[in-house]
């Protein structure tokens, strides 16, 4: 009933907000998501509809184009579903390892597409243009649909899955001691250095172990920032050219924006796929090292 309530007030123009568009105003693109309403008192913000709504249409038109089975003859539609996860596929496979492309090919497939399409989904017509504007002079821009990835929440949630998937991969086909080995053990072989300097570089190689897990540790806040502040600089970039001249200008933004979400959605799956590459890659003979 509150949300019935609040898309009322919305239409008649009542409440504390006024209704606006991302071309009224010197308006800014909130930092954080707008709650629309709560389900057994978790709230249900803006980006979380979007990235329901772009993961359903997601799924169906996969399924509509493979079919409920692939086809030995496939059409136009499996044709694209079957070019892309290749194409993928031949990017992140000499990254991670022949033995190891088979187990996190899902996950990494499922990363750049996932992403993709959420990155993509602030460009479709009323997302990022019809919502309410904060009273005052320097409120922010809150849309009723919201980009999923302009949402911190949504990548530190990427980026957590991402840590968890990672460690999961490592220990099972790494191990405990391997990990151990590649953070801290001694690279340099023992018969091609002065004895001396063979056990100094233990100490060294302590240490850089140690910065190297601090750096391991910051991994979710770097994919989570990097993704978040592309996709929300964007946003802002498209509302403050709309600000400007609402019809043409921003037509060539749009496409920058194609570029960028195209290529953040690469660079957060080549990331995952090189932080288990780097680990679990050793001795495939097959691929280059990561």
């Amino acid at each position: 009933m509150e949300f019935i309530r609040k898309i009322v007030f919305i239409l008649i123009g009542l409440g504390s907000a006024s209704i606006a568009s991302a071309s009224e105003g010197d308006s800014s693109v909130s930092p954080y998501a707008y709650k629309i309403t709560e389900i057994f008192g978790l709230p249900i913000t803006n980006s979380m509809i979007m990235s329901w709504v772009i993961s359903l249409s997601l799924i169906l038109l996969i399924r509509w184009a493979v079919g409920t089975k692939p086809k030995m003859i496939p059409g136009g539609g499996q044709i694209v579903v079957e070019s892309l996860v290749t194409g993928i596929r031949g990017i992140i496979e000499p990254i991670v390892g022949n033995r190891m492309i088979k187990p996190t090919f899902p996950i990494l497939i499922g990363f750049f597409t996932f992403i993709l399409m959420h990155n993509w989904s602030g460009l479709l017509p009323g997302v990022g243009t019809i919502g309410l504007k904060e009273e005052g002079e320097l409120g922010h821009f809150f849309y009723f649909f919201r980009p999923a990835n302009a949402d911190l929440n949504m990548t530190l949630a990427l980026a957590i899955i991402h840590f968890a998937a990672w460690l999961y991969f490592i220990f099972k086909y790494a191990g405990a001691k391997a990990i151990f080995l590649d953070l801290f053990g001694n690279k340099a072989e023992k018969s091609e250095v002065p004895a001396v300097l063979y056990y100094i570089l233990f100490f060294i190689f302590g240490v850089v172990g140690v910065i190297e897990i601090i750096s391991i540790a910051f991994r979710p806040v770097s994919l989570s920032f990097r993704l978040f502040g592309n996709v929300f600089g964007g946003e802002n970039l498209l509302i403050s050219m709309s600000n400007i001249f609402a019809y043409i200008l921003p037509i060539p933004f749009y496409f920058l924006e194609m570029l960028i979400g195209f290529v953040q959605a690469l660079v957060f799956t080549l990331l995952v796929a090189v932080y288990i590459g780097l680990i679990c890659n050793h001795g495939d003979d097959e691929h280059a090292h990561a």
